[in-house]
Protein backbone atom coordinates (compact mmCIF):
# COMPACT_ATOMS: atom_id res chain seq x y z
CA UNK A 1 0.00 0.00 0.00
CA UNK A 2 3.06 2.12 0.89
CA UNK A 3 4.43 1.89 -2.85
CA UNK A 4 0.86 2.64 -3.94
CA UNK A 5 0.38 5.90 -1.57
CA UNK A 6 4.20 7.14 -3.19
CA UNK A 7 2.36 6.13 -7.06
CA UNK A 8 -0.26 8.54 -6.33
CA UNK A 9 1.47 11.28 -4.91
CA UNK A 10 3.65 10.98 -7.50
CA UNK A 11 0.71 11.36 -10.27
CA UNK A 12 -0.55 14.48 -8.25
CA UNK A 13 2.24 16.22 -8.06
CA UNK A 14 3.18 15.32 -11.86
CA UNK A 15 -0.82 17.07 -12.57
CA UNK A 16 -0.01 20.06 -10.30
CA UNK A 17 3.39 21.18 -12.39
CA UNK A 18 2.21 20.70 -15.53
CA UNK A 19 -0.99 22.73 -14.57
CA UNK A 20 1.24 25.51 -12.96
CA UNK A 21 4.02 25.21 -15.41
CA UNK A 22 1.72 25.45 -18.52
CA UNK A 23 -0.02 28.64 -17.21
CA UNK A 24 2.85 30.36 -16.59
CA UNK A 25 4.31 29.65 -19.71
CA UNK A 26 1.08 30.86 -21.21
CA UNK A 27 1.34 34.23 -19.54
CA UNK A 28 4.86 34.89 -20.05
CA UNK A 29 4.34 34.16 -24.28
CA UNK A 30 0.97 35.97 -23.65
CA UNK A 31 3.17 39.03 -22.66
CA UNK A 32 5.98 38.06 -25.12
CA UNK A 33 4.37 37.72 -28.78
CA UNK A 34 1.52 40.13 -27.72
CA UNK A 35 2.93 43.08 -25.75
CA UNK A 36 6.56 42.86 -26.80
CA UNK A 37 5.58 41.83 -30.79
CA UNK A 38 7.50 38.65 -31.19
CA UNK A 39 5.54 36.38 -33.16
CA UNK A 40 8.04 33.51 -33.78
CA UNK A 41 6.28 30.88 -32.19
CA UNK A 42 7.69 27.75 -33.89
CA UNK A 43 11.22 28.90 -33.62
CA UNK A 44 11.08 29.89 -29.75
CA UNK A 45 10.00 26.55 -29.24
CA UNK A 46 12.76 25.23 -30.50
CA UNK A 47 14.87 27.17 -28.48
CA UNK A 48 12.96 25.88 -25.70
CA UNK A 49 13.70 22.07 -26.72
CA UNK A 50 17.45 22.83 -27.03
CA UNK A 51 17.31 24.58 -23.22
CA UNK A 52 15.45 21.58 -21.81
CA UNK A 53 17.83 18.79 -23.43
CA UNK A 54 20.96 21.08 -22.28
CA UNK A 55 19.40 21.23 -18.87
CA UNK A 56 19.01 17.57 -18.97
CA UNK A 57 22.19 16.92 -19.76
CA UNK A 58 24.22 19.38 -16.77
CA UNK A 59 21.30 17.28 -14.60
CA UNK A 60 23.04 13.88 -15.99
CA UNK A 61 26.46 14.68 -15.72
CA UNK A 62 25.62 16.00 -11.94
CA UNK A 63 24.35 12.39 -11.74
CA UNK A 64 21.20 13.59 -10.47
CA UNK A 65 19.59 10.83 -13.17
CA UNK A 66 21.14 8.03 -15.05
CA UNK A 67 20.46 7.74 -19.04
CA UNK A 68 19.62 4.95 -20.56
CA UNK A 69 20.17 4.18 -24.54
CA UNK A 70 17.42 3.54 -26.29
CA UNK A 71 17.19 2.45 -29.77
CA UNK A 72 18.75 5.19 -31.61
CA UNK A 73 15.81 5.18 -34.57
CA UNK A 74 12.99 4.91 -31.93
CA UNK A 75 14.22 7.19 -30.52
CA UNK A 76 14.73 9.12 -33.56
CA UNK A 77 11.64 8.95 -35.19
CA UNK A 78 9.33 9.89 -31.96
CA UNK A 79 11.67 12.95 -31.88
CA UNK A 80 11.02 14.23 -35.19
CA UNK A 81 7.23 13.03 -34.96
CA UNK A 82 7.05 15.30 -31.84
CA UNK A 83 8.56 18.25 -33.93
CA UNK A 84 6.28 17.69 -36.88
CA UNK A 85 3.11 17.47 -35.20
CA UNK A 86 4.26 21.23 -32.93
CA UNK A 87 4.49 22.58 -36.90
CA UNK A 88 1.21 21.26 -38.06
CA UNK A 89 -0.17 22.62 -34.69
CA UNK A 90 1.13 26.28 -35.47
CA UNK A 91 -0.08 25.64 -39.44
CA UNK A 92 -3.53 24.96 -38.13
CA UNK A 93 -4.06 28.18 -36.18
CA UNK A 94 -1.91 30.03 -38.98
CA UNK A 95 -4.35 29.05 -41.56
CA UNK A 96 -7.64 28.69 -39.70
CA UNK A 97 -9.85 30.78 -37.13
CA UNK A 98 -9.29 30.68 -33.50
CA UNK A 99 -12.69 28.67 -33.52
CA UNK A 100 -11.24 25.91 -35.84
CA UNK A 101 -8.35 25.70 -34.30
CA UNK A 102 -10.15 25.25 -31.02
CA UNK A 103 -12.13 22.32 -32.60
CA UNK A 104 -9.13 20.83 -34.20
CA UNK A 105 -7.82 20.54 -30.09
CA UNK A 106 -11.36 19.05 -28.86
CA UNK A 107 -10.78 15.98 -31.42
CA UNK A 108 -7.66 14.99 -30.07
CA UNK A 109 -9.47 13.69 -27.34
CA UNK A 110 -11.82 11.52 -29.37
CA UNK A 111 -9.28 10.41 -32.18
CA UNK A 112 -6.99 9.13 -29.21
CA UNK A 113 -9.61 6.93 -27.60
CA UNK A 114 -10.52 5.47 -30.99
CA UNK A 115 -6.89 5.15 -31.65
CA UNK A 116 -6.39 3.10 -28.25
CA UNK A 117 -9.35 1.14 -28.89
CA UNK A 118 -8.20 -0.02 -32.32
CA UNK A 119 -4.12 -0.42 -32.00
CA UNK A 120 -3.90 -1.21 -28.05
CA UNK A 121 -7.31 -2.78 -27.22
CA UNK A 122 -8.06 -0.41 -24.71
CA UNK A 123 -11.01 -0.77 -22.83
CA UNK A 124 -12.62 3.03 -21.74
CA UNK A 125 -16.09 2.24 -20.25
CA UNK A 126 -19.37 3.95 -21.22
CA UNK A 127 -19.11 6.41 -17.68
CA UNK A 128 -15.69 7.50 -18.81
CA UNK A 129 -16.79 8.51 -22.47
CA UNK A 130 -19.97 10.61 -20.76
CA UNK A 131 -17.31 12.14 -18.62
CA UNK A 132 -15.05 12.86 -21.93
CA UNK A 133 -18.13 14.32 -23.76
CA UNK A 134 -19.24 16.63 -20.77
CA UNK A 135 -16.02 18.03 -20.57
CA UNK A 136 -15.46 18.35 -24.49
CA UNK A 137 -18.92 20.46 -24.37
CA UNK A 138 -17.99 22.70 -21.76
CA UNK A 139 -14.52 23.96 -22.94
CA UNK A 140 -16.27 24.22 -26.51
CA UNK A 141 -18.69 26.37 -25.32
CA UNK A 142 -16.15 28.46 -23.00
CA UNK A 143 -14.08 28.73 -25.80
CA UNK A 144 -15.29 28.04 -29.39
CA UNK A 145 -16.48 31.45 -30.93
CA UNK A 146 -15.93 31.71 -35.02
CA UNK A 147 -15.90 27.99 -37.44
CA UNK A 148 -14.62 29.10 -40.60
CA UNK A 149 -13.45 26.22 -43.06
CA UNK A 150 -11.01 25.80 -45.94
CA UNK A 151 -9.31 23.07 -47.59
CA UNK A 152 -6.01 24.08 -46.29
CA UNK A 153 -6.59 24.47 -43.30
CA UNK A 154 -8.48 21.48 -42.82
CA UNK A 155 -5.95 19.33 -44.38
CA UNK A 156 -3.03 20.55 -41.66
CA UNK A 157 -5.86 20.03 -39.06
CA UNK A 158 -6.36 16.80 -39.96
CA UNK A 159 -2.17 16.19 -39.78
CA UNK A 160 -2.13 18.16 -36.31
CA UNK A 161 -4.73 15.74 -34.71
CA UNK A 162 -3.10 12.73 -36.34
CA UNK A 163 0.70 13.25 -35.56
CA UNK A 164 -0.52 14.93 -31.53
CA UNK A 165 -2.44 11.26 -30.96
CA UNK A 166 0.33 9.28 -32.23
CA UNK A 167 3.01 10.68 -30.69
CA UNK A 168 1.60 11.04 -27.40
CA UNK A 169 0.42 7.49 -27.37
CA UNK A 170 4.07 6.93 -27.90
CA UNK A 171 5.43 8.90 -25.31
CA UNK A 172 3.28 6.56 -22.87
CA UNK A 173 4.13 3.23 -24.69
CA UNK A 174 7.99 3.83 -25.28
CA UNK A 175 8.12 4.22 -21.87
CA UNK A 176 6.44 1.41 -20.21
CA UNK A 177 7.74 -0.81 -22.58
CA UNK A 178 11.41 -0.44 -22.56
CA UNK A 179 10.77 0.68 -19.19
CA UNK A 180 13.01 4.39 -19.40
CA UNK A 181 11.44 7.22 -17.13
CA UNK A 182 9.89 10.49 -19.14
CA UNK A 183 13.69 12.28 -17.91
CA UNK A 184 15.13 9.50 -19.86
CA UNK A 185 12.81 9.47 -22.53
CA UNK A 186 12.77 13.32 -23.26
CA UNK A 187 16.58 13.41 -22.87
CA UNK A 188 17.13 11.04 -25.69
CA UNK A 189 14.75 12.55 -27.60
CA UNK A 190 14.55 16.23 -27.17
CA UNK A 191 17.70 16.70 -29.79
CA UNK A 192 15.84 15.66 -32.27
CA UNK A 193 12.55 17.73 -31.54
CA UNK A 194 14.69 20.70 -31.56
CA UNK A 195 16.31 19.81 -34.64
CA UNK A 196 13.77 19.52 -36.50
CA UNK A 197 12.15 22.79 -35.45
CA UNK A 198 15.22 24.82 -35.28
CA UNK A 199 15.33 24.18 -39.37
CA UNK A 200 11.65 24.33 -39.91
CA UNK A 201 10.88 26.96 -37.74
CA UNK A 202 12.17 30.17 -39.18
CA UNK A 203 10.45 28.69 -42.91
CA UNK A 204 7.05 27.95 -40.63
CA UNK A 205 6.85 31.72 -38.62
CA UNK A 206 7.99 33.45 -41.89
CA UNK A 207 5.06 31.28 -43.69
CA UNK A 208 2.75 32.49 -40.72
CA UNK A 209 3.35 35.90 -39.88
CA UNK A 210 5.56 37.17 -43.14
CA UNK A 211 8.66 38.48 -41.16
CA UNK A 212 12.19 36.87 -40.43
CA UNK A 213 13.14 35.91 -36.81
CA UNK A 214 16.79 36.99 -38.25
CA UNK A 215 16.02 39.88 -38.66
CA UNK A 216 14.04 40.98 -35.88
CA UNK A 217 15.20 43.74 -33.13
CA UNK A 218 16.16 42.02 -30.27
CA UNK A 219 15.54 44.85 -27.25
CA UNK A 220 16.49 43.43 -23.46
CA UNK A 221 13.42 43.01 -22.06
CA UNK A 222 12.22 40.99 -25.04
CA UNK A 223 15.32 38.78 -24.89
CA UNK A 224 14.88 38.56 -20.59
CA UNK A 225 11.31 36.87 -21.87
CA UNK A 226 12.85 34.72 -23.90
CA UNK A 227 15.11 33.33 -21.28
CA UNK A 228 12.06 33.33 -19.07
CA UNK A 229 10.12 31.46 -21.25
CA UNK A 230 12.69 28.97 -22.12
CA UNK A 231 13.49 28.38 -18.79
CA UNK A 232 9.78 27.42 -17.96
CA UNK A 233 10.04 25.16 -21.03
CA UNK A 234 12.10 23.09 -19.26
CA UNK A 235 9.43 22.40 -16.38
CA UNK A 236 6.38 22.22 -18.92
CA UNK A 237 8.69 19.52 -20.89
CA UNK A 238 9.12 17.87 -18.47
CA UNK A 239 6.18 17.70 -16.79
CA UNK A 240 4.51 16.36 -20.18
CA UNK A 241 6.54 13.25 -20.29
CA UNK A 242 5.78 12.79 -16.46
CA UNK A 243 2.03 13.28 -16.74
CA UNK A 244 1.38 10.75 -19.64
CA UNK A 245 3.99 8.25 -18.71
CA UNK A 246 2.20 7.91 -15.27
CA UNK A 247 -1.45 8.42 -16.77
CA UNK A 248 -2.19 8.36 -20.09
CA UNK A 249 -2.63 10.28 -23.41
CA UNK A 250 -6.24 10.55 -22.53
CA UNK A 251 -5.91 11.94 -19.03
CA UNK A 252 -3.31 14.24 -20.40
CA UNK A 253 -5.68 16.15 -22.96
CA UNK A 254 -8.01 16.27 -20.15
CA UNK A 255 -5.64 17.75 -18.11
CA UNK A 256 -4.52 20.41 -21.53
CA UNK A 257 -8.90 21.58 -21.28
CA UNK A 258 -8.26 22.20 -17.41
CA UNK A 259 -4.90 24.68 -18.11
CA UNK A 260 -7.26 26.16 -21.28
CA UNK A 261 -9.98 26.85 -18.24
CA UNK A 262 -7.41 28.07 -16.05
CA UNK A 263 -6.04 30.51 -18.76
CA UNK A 264 -9.11 31.64 -19.81
CA UNK A 265 -10.00 32.41 -16.18
CA UNK A 266 -6.60 34.53 -15.48
CA UNK A 267 -7.16 36.36 -19.09
CA UNK A 268 -10.05 37.65 -17.25
CA UNK A 269 -8.77 38.35 -14.13
CA UNK A 270 -5.24 39.69 -14.69
CA UNK A 271 -5.38 40.35 -18.27
CA UNK A 272 -8.93 41.50 -18.49
CA UNK A 273 -9.48 39.89 -21.60
CA UNK A 274 -13.52 39.94 -22.07
CA UNK A 275 -15.60 37.03 -20.56
CA UNK A 276 -19.53 36.01 -20.82
CA UNK A 277 -22.03 34.47 -18.88
CA UNK A 278 -21.14 31.82 -21.74
CA UNK A 279 -17.65 31.41 -20.80
CA UNK A 280 -18.41 30.62 -17.56
CA UNK A 281 -20.99 28.32 -18.04
CA UNK A 282 -18.69 26.48 -19.88
CA UNK A 283 -16.22 26.23 -17.50
CA UNK A 284 -18.33 24.91 -15.18
CA UNK A 285 -19.52 22.65 -17.36
CA UNK A 286 -15.81 21.58 -18.43
CA UNK A 287 -14.85 21.20 -14.76
CA UNK A 288 -17.88 18.82 -13.38
CA UNK A 289 -16.73 16.58 -16.98
CA UNK A 290 -13.10 16.85 -15.48
CA UNK A 291 -14.29 15.90 -11.58
CA UNK A 292 -16.14 12.64 -13.20
CA UNK A 293 -13.75 11.57 -15.52
CA UNK A 294 -10.96 11.78 -12.59
CA UNK A 295 -13.95 9.97 -10.55
CA UNK A 296 -14.64 6.67 -13.06
CA UNK A 297 -10.99 6.55 -13.67
CA UNK A 298 -10.90 6.14 -9.57
CA UNK A 299 -12.97 3.40 -9.36
CA UNK A 300 -12.49 1.62 -12.46
CA UNK A 301 -8.53 1.97 -11.08
CA UNK A 302 -9.79 0.51 -8.13
CA UNK A 303 -12.15 -2.92 -9.52
CA UNK A 304 -8.90 -3.62 -12.08
CA UNK A 305 -6.86 -3.59 -9.02
CA UNK A 306 -9.67 -5.92 -6.61
CA UNK A 307 -9.90 -8.11 -9.86
CA UNK A 308 -6.26 -8.65 -9.81
CA UNK A 309 -5.74 -9.50 -6.43
CA UNK A 310 -8.47 -12.00 -5.98
CA UNK A 311 -7.05 -14.62 -8.33
CA UNK A 312 -3.69 -14.05 -6.82
CA UNK A 313 -5.09 -14.66 -3.56
CA UNK A 314 -6.87 -17.73 -3.73
CA UNK A 315 -4.08 -19.78 -5.27
CA UNK A 316 -2.45 -18.76 -1.62
CA UNK A 317 -2.03 -21.46 1.02
CA UNK A 318 0.02 -19.92 3.39
CA UNK A 319 -2.13 -16.40 4.95
CA UNK A 320 1.19 -14.99 6.15
CA UNK A 321 2.59 -14.61 2.55
CA UNK A 322 -0.54 -12.77 1.31
CA UNK A 323 0.67 -9.03 2.26
CA UNK A 324 3.76 -9.61 0.61
CA UNK A 325 2.10 -11.15 -2.74
CA UNK A 326 -0.09 -7.97 -2.38
CA UNK A 327 2.77 -5.72 -2.48
CA UNK A 328 4.11 -7.58 -5.65
CA UNK A 329 1.05 -6.96 -7.35
CA UNK A 330 0.59 -3.44 -6.20
CA UNK A 331 4.34 -2.23 -7.37
CA UNK A 332 3.84 -4.18 -10.62
CA UNK A 333 4.66 13.02 -20.92
CA UNK A 334 4.42 20.98 -26.08
CA UNK A 335 1.37 21.82 -25.82
CA UNK A 336 1.06 24.64 -24.28
CA UNK A 337 2.87 26.29 -26.40
CA UNK A 338 -0.41 26.56 -28.11
CA UNK A 339 -3.16 28.09 -25.71
CA UNK A 340 -2.18 31.50 -25.81
CA UNK A 341 -3.17 32.04 -29.59
CA UNK A 342 -7.08 31.18 -27.85
CA UNK A 343 -6.03 34.75 -26.54
CA UNK A 344 -4.73 35.98 -29.48
CA UNK A 345 -4.71 35.91 -33.25
CA UNK A 346 -1.68 37.75 -33.91
CA UNK A 347 0.43 35.33 -32.31
CA UNK A 348 1.12 31.62 -32.31
CA UNK A 349 2.73 29.55 -29.92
Amino acid sequence: MGEMSNFQLGVIGALFLSVASSVSIVICNKALMSNLGFPFATTLTSWHLMVTFCTLHAAQRLNLFVSKSVDLKTVMLFGILNGISIGFLNLSLGFNSIGFYQMTKLAIIPFTVLLETIFLKKQFSSKIKFALFLLLVGVGIASITDLQLNFVGTILSLLAIITTCVGQILTNTIQKKLNVSSTQLLYQSAPFQAAILFVSGPVVDQMLTKQNVFAYKYSPVVLAFIILSCLIAVSVNFSTFLVIGKTSPVTYQVLGHLKTCLVLGFGYTLLHDPFTGRNILGILIAVFGMGLYSYFCTEDNKKKQLAGDLPLASQVKDKDSLPLLAGKNVGNQNEENHETNKLSKDSVI
